[in-house]
């Protein structure tokens, strides 16, 4: 009876030991652990096609990239929560080069990226309350942010690809840009991210949603970020559109451009960002070749509804740009402006003399709620109007941003 007890114990040892196997890092099974609170932990790279459901919350355990030639599919509902983290072990979703992301949420039911400490349900978005029950809506911080990279020209110093701000040079996944202008990285709808931005080394944090290289085949449509640390959307390069987006109280700019984008952002709304409202760059390459600003062209706002502060955050300026900055300006209205704030050059240039050539920079139609627009302009400039309304108000469009937080808080309400 001995023996045989002893070689029970052996085999129920054996088969723990073989259960405790099944778990490590490198078992190859792709079902994801789950935590006491019933919150699938997602902790490696995403190396096959995927499907994340809005019956559960996923929890983002570590810097997640979806790997080339993978697609992770994100039901509409369904509620992603990064865990706290810094520098190297900053939380955040990467969509490599290669990679799509199928995210496509509804009005009635968006996608919501947030942190951990949110104390949002399943049960409470599915009833049609989109706001955090114990966050507010300037806290910000607490996990990274949502990372697209494409394969889209991009303008650099040197070479046609470069590695995105807040990803280490040793994960490859962080490259982005090439020779792709219609690049495809997925579909992106009714998403709202929260709560990002944290810090990742010498006061550099993780955007909100950063689309480095985006290529045109990519849609992108209805995004809200909410109280991210850095800036709420930052395009590097690349020629994708946005429709539809919503940034408020980011902790640094409000949308930000760099490297030569081309694309269009139509149908937004800036609420009181902590530094500038616009952070608008030009190419990184040779920024005294006309035909070189020519090449990658202009990128567009359009339609827009700008809120310059607010009573608990107050913007540094209006719109701040680089000389090599090729933007246009089509039907943007400013209000809720304070003394000081300005659109303005960077340095000692000002408006318009300070363009480089072959730059045709324009405002059309853009109006500051002011008496008069000369105090909010650093320079002279045409297009640019005082006014207590839009130009054009039914073609800013506030009644689809129904179902973001911003609208149930209360800051968004339509003309």
């Amino acid at each position: 009876m001995k023996t045989n007890y002893m070689k029970i114990s052996f085999a129920m040892m054996l088969g723990l030991a073989m259960a405790f196997t099944s778990c490590e890092k490198d078992d190859p099974d792709p079902d994801p652990d789950t935590n006491d609170t019933g919150n699938v932990i997602v902790t490696e790279n995403i190396t096959e096609n995927t499907t994340w459901t809005s019956d559960k919350i996923y929890q983002l355990g570590a810097r997640i990239a979806v790997e080339s030639g993978v697609t992770l599919t994100i039901e509409a509902g369904t509620i992603i929560k990064g865990e706290a983290g810094t520098g190297p072990n900053a939380t955040a979703l990467l969509i490599a080069q290669g990679a799509r992301l199928m995210a496509e949420g509804t009005a009635e039911a968006p996608i919501i990226f947030t942190s951990i400490a949110d104390e949002i349900t399943p049960e409470q978005v599915a009833s049609g309350d989109f706001k955090s029950p114990n966050l507010d809506l300037t806290t910000n911080g607490y996990w990274g942010g949502v990372l697209i990279m494409g394969k889209a020209p991009i303008s650099v110093a040197e070479g046609k690809t470069a590695q995105i701000e807040g990803i280490p040079v040793t994960d490859s996944n962080g490259r982005y840009g090439g020779d792709d202008p219609e690049d495809d990285s997925g579909v992106i709808k009714y998403i709202s991210i929260r709560h990002g931005g944290s810090n990742i080394g010498d006061g550099n944090e993780i955007n909100g949603l950063t689309l480095g290289g985006v290529g045109s085949g990519t849609i992108i449509e209805n995004v809200e970020v909410v109280a991210n640390q850095d800036d709420g959307i930052e395009w590097f390069g690349g020629t994708v559109n946005v429709k539809n987006a919503v940034v408020v109280y980011a902790g640094d700019d409000g949308m930000d451009a760099d490297q030569g984008w081309n694309g269009t952002c139509e149908n937004f709304v800036v609420i009181a960002s902590d530094d500038h409202l616009f952070e608008l760059d030009g190419i990184e390459g040779d920024k005294g070749d006309p035909s070189e600003i020519e090449k990658y062209g202009a990128y567009t706002f359009k339609n827009g509804y700008v809120i310059a502060n607010s009573g608990d955050v107050t913007s540094s300026d209006l719109i701040n740009l680089d000389p090599e900055t090729f933007v246009h300006f089509e039907n943007v209205f400013f209000t809720a402006i304070a003394d000081g704030q300005q659109i303005t050059l960077k340095g000692d240039a000002t408006l318009p003399d300070g363009f480089l050539e072959g730059v045709n920079t324009s405002f059309t139609n853009v109006v500051l709620n002011v008496d008069d627009v000369a105090a909010y302009i650093d320079g002279t400039t045409t297009g640019i109007s005082a006014g207590t309304a839009p130009a054009n108000a039914s073609a800013i469009d506030l009644s689809v941003f129904s179902w973001t937080w911003a609208h149930q808080a209360g800051l968004i309400v339509s003309w």
